[in-house]
């Protein structure tokens, strides 16, 4: 009786082994997921690299000019000015929704009252598609419809918010409705990550005299870098993609003034029928995000298994 029982407990201390049928199943079930995304993001992307080093332009041709296509966008006024509006709205979207991301998840993180409110209000944004975002800041920046006409009713004539009508400002306006857009998902994904530092620790601070500022910057943001470096990821990806939000405003302009890669390449793409220019074009963004964001993916992974290990 006792080995018997012995045994049948040794056999439930054993994890128990999926049937090889059942693990053939799901691999089965993931094939067709697999080879979609084969297809549709490794192929499309091999394709885009074959057509930039031939002469494409209405319809794709199989020979070979090198980087004749490359040459010629970086020739393109459009183009290098496009870059150059990028790097300024990499600036301030970058820096603005991190900052003001922290700042929304620090003040929940003070078990406000209303905290459900008040996250239903950050986030509100970021359920709006970057069209609808766009429209309603095109509205609040029409000098004749929006918030500098209804100040000038209010009496308040020197007040001036048209910055889609300059071509200095135009950029900085695009740049402040996608801080609105995009700080209610940082403010998430810190939030989250600030409700995982123990509790202890600002009991130990305070006994220390640890005021709270000094609390936040000297021991729990620098904690929070996997966080900082997923808000980061999703961000720079969002940049890069920055299309709706300026096609919906501004159109580009006034002029070129607010003329984006994303733009550049689907007006070159569909308009201007140069599928070669744009393919160049969509490379060059490739290759400029994957070497801002392979270091960023590698120092995270190393983090993370150094956690794993010290557990």
């Amino acid at each position: 009786m006792r080995s018997g029982l012995h045994i049948s407990e040794n056999s439930s201390m054993k994890p128990r082994q999926r049937p090889r049928r059942l693990n053939l199943a799901l691999h089965a079930a993931l094939l067709p997921l697999a080879i979609t995304a084969l297809l549709a993001y490794v192929g499309s992307v091999l394709w885009s690299i074959r057509i930039s080093l031939s002469s494409s332009k209405l319809l794709p041709r199989n020979d070979w000019v090198g980087l004749t296509q490359f040459e010629r966008l970086f020739e393109t006024d459009r183009w290098t000015a496009s870059l150059q509006h990028l790097g300024v709205l990499a600036v301030v979207y970058l820096i603005g929704v991190l900052v003001l991301g922290t700042l929304m998840a620090v003040f929940i993180d003070q078990q406000v009252r209303g905290e459900s409110w008040f996250r239903t209000i950050f986030l509100y944004p970021y359920a709006m598609s970057f069209v609808v975002t766009g429209l309603v800041w095109q509205w609040l920046f029409n000098p004749d419809l929006g918030l500098q006409n209804a100040m000038h009713q209010l009496g308040w004539t020197s007040f001036t918010f048209d910055w889609t009508v300059h071509p200095e400002s135009v950029i900085y306006a695009v740049g402040l409705a996608m801080v609105w857009q995009g700080s209610g998902t940082t403010m998430a994904i810190l939030l989250a990550a600030l409700r995982g530092v123990d509790d202890e620790l600002w009991k130990a601070a305070r006994l220390d005299g640890v005021s709270k500022p000094r609390y936040y910057l000297s021991l729990v943001l620098p904690q929070l870098g996997p966080a900082y470096a997923t808000a980061f990821m999703l961000l720079a990806v969002a940049l890069v993609r920055t299309f709706d939000v300026v096609a919906v405003m501004t159109s580009g302009g006034p002029g070129d003034a607010s003329e984006v890669p994303a733009k550049f390449i689907i007006d070159h793409l569909f308009g201007r029928n140069n599928i070669g220019l744009a393919s160049a074009a969509s490379v060059v963004m490739l290759i400029t995000v994957f070497t801002v964001l392979a270091p960023l993916l590698y120092w995270r992974s190393k983090v993370q298994s150094r956690k794993e290990a010290g557990h």
